[in-house]
């Protein structure tokens, strides 16, 4: 038996809707799993250099979690990742590492159920349910939770693409968290409402002109913009170049900028401004992708 699995990056919050909203991108992790006499862990790409390749690798700690819940022992395997999402990021490496392991688990054991069915168990192990969820379910995602438990919604949107902009700098989650106040004027927490609302209306309907207002965020990015050298001018050039609407990709450094057209010219004017502020970047342009983690089993 031999497992494939393939699992998108995210970009979450989105501008506004933090912690509420993800996109999953089609830049992929790819994993390969099949019986062996021990556990092996094989990595190539992103995070080769510094990922364990044992059971505290995390693709094998959400498998584990999930052969524990159906009462299954780890069972001795080889993994091999090809990682292309980069590490502390913005682009949801450890979320995909979650989705990946649980839907690999779920294929070892020959279960077939929705990976929406795994969004309980992955947001408990990743603790990031803006992150875990398009990579699950693909496209754009709502999420939040209530007294029943996670909600996950997929809101159909046209084909687009993005660029993403990944500077040389390290930003922990835990970093960017502590940085956010602790209270919100009021004012604030109806500005953050009425322009989700707009930024989902403005993706379904592909407007531009709107995504590019609503886009906009008074409860992270003010706060989380510092730990980004450059943020302000590359934000302009991306705009100048023709995006209509940039933001931190979940807690940075990357950024994402959205645009109808232009999309290789936008990315160059990032890694430019990058550069011109003292720090090397990287650019993919990319498309949504529609499809989240995606599970091929050869017997």
């Amino acid at each position: 038996m031999r497992i494939r699995v393939r699992v998108p990056a995210t970009t979450a919050n989105l501008g506004p809707g933090f912690d509420g909203m993800g996109l999953a991108l089609c830049l992929y992790n790819e994993i390969e799993a099949e019986p062996a006499s021990t556990l092996e862990v094989v990595i190539e790409g992103e995070g080769a250099d510094v990922l364990p390749r044992d059971a505290a690798n995390r693709v094998v700690r959400a498998a584990a979690a999930l052969f524990e819940r159906l009462g299954v022992p780890l069972p001795p395997m080889r993994l091999r990742c090809h990682n292309r999402i980069p590490l502390m990021s913005g682009l949801g490496s450890s979320a995909a590492a979650v989705a990946a392991g649980l839907a690999l688990a779920q294929a070892w054991v020959g279960l077939s159920d929705p990976p929406e069915t795994l969004l309980e168990l992955a947001v408990a192990l990743e603790g990031h349910p803006d992150n875990v969820a398009p990579a699950l379910l693909g496209g754009l995602v709502l999420v939040a939770r209530d007294d029943e438990g996670w909600i996950a919604t997929r809101v159909p949107i046209p084909p687009m693409r993005a660029v993403i902009a990944l500077p040389s700098v390290t930003v922990s989650t835990e970093m960017a968290r502590r940085l956010l106040p602790s209270h919100v004027p009021l004012a604030d927490v109806i500005y953050q409402i009425g322009h989700v609302a707009l930024l989902v209306h403005a993706f379904r309907e592909g407007d531009w002109g709107l995504l590019g207002r609503a886009m906009r965020d008074r409860l992270h990015e003010p706060y989380r913009a510092r730990l980004i050298p450059g943020y302000e001018r590359v934000v302009a050039a991306a705009r100048a170049a023709g995006a209509a609407a940039v933001c931190i990709s979940g807690s940075g450094p990357a950024l994402a900028a959205f645009a109808p057209e232009g999309h290789e010219a936008i990315a160059a004017a990032m890694v430019t401004a990058f550069r011109e502020a003292g720090v090397s970047a990287r650019a993919w342009v990319v498309e949504v992708a529609s499809e989240g983690v995606r599970v091929e089993v050869e017997p």
